[in-house]
């Protein structure tokens, strides 16, 4: 190793965008690459589109993230033409389905809406920017508490995380009030309604700018001397991982422009790419840990759409509240910040979190006809998350024998709700409807959603405590066995969680470029 060490990272999320950073700002003469296969979106790389005014430019963008799909027509992927509520109704908007259907599509039968992102700043660009915090049995079990403590609070200012953005809406505060009363009673101290924290910076006309990778890369995208150090190329496929020994010594790339393939060599290689396309880069490479890929949890959702009740809402809030709820959501009216409300996951009694959006109209046609066409006091789109317990059954498989589109060995997912995963649904379904009742009347019934819709796919490169074949990483992100491999995202997520888990992956983060820029600074040290 020389003394100045290059740092390649694979995946240009909010992951791989905090260990490009973290590792620029801790090693002084540290290059840093970051690679990302799919395509840049915006003027400044890494931005959420859900920034971007203009309609037209805003589907565009999505359209260019959609991998293998980009530029098919919109019905093919599963999305309507109709509004959508994002993240919780269809497929995102920016996404593409693994198990699409054409040449190279993954096999995925029991995970059907298993998706993903391909573009500069990954599910970053499309996120809906929700950053609860992990609680309870959420939370990683052999990492000391006062550590991960300071490390969510490090994830949070990295990624511009504030709980105030809808503080102040006097809707979202009669919605709460409502709640309130229906379940306050049961909930623990700290864990009952609340408004859900965000990732954004509050514009002064009470829109919202939101927060992409754009915001975790921060110093890196301005000229100065961290930016000298960086380097971004989109449109760059990392094909392998070149390693020996339990020593990795670069990766090779495919320009996806010229088709022309290179080896960049590196001192440390950080692999954040996704869930499953991750382990999918790792088992090409020859890396292959037996909990590679197993392991797979996600959120499993149920869904409902209810009529806010005139009545009840007039007994917190007034005309003139609900007048500045409209104006406020007026200001951006392709994506206008709503008031959205919570009720965290917390133990023994809510064993799953909700999350309750405000909207002055329903996300599906409604007849006019129908007698809640048009209410004034608007509704609510709502979902419970559940807990997947971890299973070594559920995940993702490849086949050496058959290519999948990119020329990868192709994946088969594997996945199945348990019988005590089902009542928990169950149980959660009820209290969906307990929310309904108390703030209106259902106009779409609670569902659950197909397997993988809620984009929240974890598991598949669990870190562990032990080297004992449960785990692919320890508990500093490096995969077991190797010295200078890191891997990042919410497949290190070793536990069942209920909630938007990019708080607690960049937390993951946070931790593991510590310690990676900790053995470089060693390693140059000795160098000397």
């Amino acid at each position: 190793m020389t003394s100045s060490p290059t740092v390649a990272v694979v995946g240009s999320g909010p992951i791989g965008s905090a260990y490009a950073r973290i590792l620029l700002e801790s090693v002084p003469d540290a290059r840093v690459v970051l690679f990302e296969a799919g395509p840049r979106l915006t003027d400044v790389p890494g931005e959420s589109v859900r920034n971007i005014p203009d309609p037209d430019a805003k589907e565009l963008a999505r359209e260019r993230s959609q991998g293998p799909q980009a530029g098919s027509h919109r019905a093919s992927l599963g999305i309507p033409e109709a509004a959508v509520v994002e993240g919780m109704f269809t497929a995102r908007g920016g996404t593409h389905l693994l198990d699409f259907g054409g040449p190279g599509s993954a096999h995925a039968p029991t995970f059907p809406a298993g998706a993903a992102s391909t573009n500069v700043g990954g599910m970053g660009a499309h996120w809906t920017c929700a950053t609860p915090a992990p609680s309870f049995s959420e939370r990683i079990p052999f990492l000391p508490d006062d550590d991960w403590e300071a490390l969510v609070e490090e994830a949070g200012r990295l990624l511009h995380v504030q709980s105030a953005a809808f503080a102040d809406s006097g809707v979202g505060s009669a919605i709460r009030a409502l709640l309130q009363e229906e379940f306050g009673a049961e909930l623990p101290d700290g864990y009952g309604v609340s408004t859900l924290p965000v990732a954004g910076d509050p514009q002064p006309d009470g829109s919202m700018r939101w927060a992409g990778a754009d915001v975790v890369l921060g110093p890196l995208l301005e000229p100065g001397p961290l930016a000298d150090r960086f380097e971004l190329r989109d449109l760059t496929l990392v094909r392998r991982i070149e390693h020996e020994d339990g020593h990795v010594t670069g990766v090779t790339v495919e320009d996806l422009r010229t088709k022309e393939t290179s080896f960049v060599p590196a001192d440390l290689v950080v692999v954040a790419a996704d869930a499953f396309r991750s382990p999918q880069l790792l088992w090409a490479s020859g890396i292959r840990p037996p909990a590679l890929g197993r392991y797979l949890t996600e959120h499993p959702m149920v869904i409902s759409t209810v009529v806010l009740d005139e009545e009840r809402m007039r007994r917190h809030a007034t005309e003139e509240q609900l007048a500045e709820e409209l104006a406020r959501r007026a200001t951006n009216p392709t994506d206008p910040v709503a008031a959205v409300n919570r009720i965290p996951f917390s133990e023994p009694g809510h064993p799953f979190s909700l999350q309750v959006m405000y909207a002055e109209n329903p996300p599906f046609p409604l007849d006019p006809e129908h007698p809640a066409a048009g209410n004034r006091w608007g509704y609510v789109n709502m979902g419970y998350g559940m807990r997947k317990q971890p299973r070594f059954e559920d995940g993702v498989t490849f086949d050496d024998d058959e290519p999948d589109y990119r020329g990868f060995p192709n994946m088969t997912i594997r996945y199945e709700l348990t019988e005590s995963e089902q009542a928990e649904i169950a149980a959660g379904t009820e209290h969906l409807r307990r929310a309904g009742r108390a703030l209106g009347t259902f106009i779409a019934e609670p569902r659950l959603l197909p397997n993988g819709s809620s984009l929240h796919y974890q598991g598949t490169m669990r870190m562990g405590e032990h080297d004992d074949g449960t785990s692919v990483a320890d508990p500093d992100s490096r995969v077991w066995g190797f010295d200078n491999l890191v891997v990042g995202g919410n497949a290190l997520i070793p536990t069942a969680t209920t909630m938007n888990p990019t708080l607690m992956s960049v937390a993951i983060a946070v931790r593991g470029a510590r310690a990676a820029a900790a053995r470089l600074a060693e390693r140059a040290e000795a160098v000397r």
